[in-house]
């Protein structure tokens, strides 16, 4: 390993403890100082030592389970009532979340080869840590459960509406060319393939395309604040797949509903009468959509 390269892991073990450490003092403000906590799926009150134990463990999950799809992340959803204290330790664990997000991406840039290796060395940093867990399956980072940001309200509120959130998706472009350097990259000798490749070439190389990934279902969060910010908002919507921290003087929550414990099997959202793309996939094999406006031009 070149110097450079061993100064960049050092670096990410650096800022791995970091965040460990941060998530850590988080659970220890709470412990000393406890607050009014809700666990999605558990019946209120929350005893002080649930609470506490939830907490740690939502902030420490950091580790891939056994057969886990790594774009998948656990969620660890609730609520709980923050104090000054407790939020400026939120708030360090924030940013050191952040600083390992930057360092993350930098390596990913300039030397990927070191990810797998970071992955297989960051967890014997925290032996504690990796012994207990190694016997479990999760013996290994997972790097989007170290950097995705705590949820924060950053005024007190008045009261928390959540929902599920079922209809999301993440629409790429894709150009003739790139997919059909997709296409090509399958089993070609498979009738389907070839049967895309030949829809394809029939449609204008300048036709830009949609590559559809659908998300899994997330809760959301409608906060209503007690008193308007200072730009005027009286509310906030924002996704929270770990505990949303509240400030709250008193130690108490704010009002709350009870979310069902499974999202629906179906769409809820009504489907928007100008969506762009088509109906049906264009390319099954990759998700890809033809734009509704792209097949009307070229009808008429």
């Amino acid at each position: 390993m070149s110097r450079p390269e061993y100064r960049l892991l050092a670096e990410l073990e650096a800022a791995f403890d970091t965040l460990i450490e941060a998530g850590e003092a988080v659970a220890a403000v709470y412990q000393r100082q406890p607050t009014a906590c809700w666990i999605f799926g558990e019946p209120e009150p929350v005893s002080t030592e649930r609470a506490h134990a939830w907490l740690r463990h939502a902030l420490m999950d950091v580790w891939y389970q056994d057969g886990q799809d790594g774009r998948a992340t656990r969620p660890h959803i609730g609520l709980v009532a923050a104090d000054e204290t407790l939020m400026a330790a939120v708030e360090r664990t924030n940013a050191a979340k952040a600083d390992f997000a930057a360092l993350l991406a930098r390596i990913k840039q300039s030397e990927p080869e070191l990810i797998p290796e970071a992955k297989a060395l960051l967890p014997h940093r925290h032996p504690e840590l990796h012994d207990h867990l190694r016997g479990q399956g999760l013996a290994r980072v997972h790097l989007k459960q170290c950097w995705r940001a705590i949820p924060v309200a950053e005024a007190p509120v008045a009261r928390v509406r959540l929902a599920w959130y079922s209809s999301g998706r993440s629409i790429k472009r894709l150009t003739v060319q790139e997919a059909e350097q997709k296409l090509l990259k399958l089993d070609t000798d498979a009738a389907h393939v070839r049967i895309q490749l030949r829809q394809l070439a029939g449609i204008p190389s300048g036709e830009p395309l949609a590559q559809v990934q659908r998300q899994a279902p997330l809760m959301r969060a409608n906060l209503f604040y007690r008193e308007p910010l200072e730009d005027g908002r009286t509310r906030r919507a924002m996704n929270v797949a770990l505990p949303l921290f509240v400030p709250s003087p008193d130690g108490r929550l704010p009002d709350h509903n009870l979310p069902p414990i499974q999202p629906p099997e179906q769409r809820t959202r009504a489907r928007r009468r100008d969506e762009k793309l088509e109906d049906q996939p264009f390319l099954p094999s990759l998700r890809v959509y033809r734009y509704r406006m792209a097949t009307t031009l070229r009808s008429t």
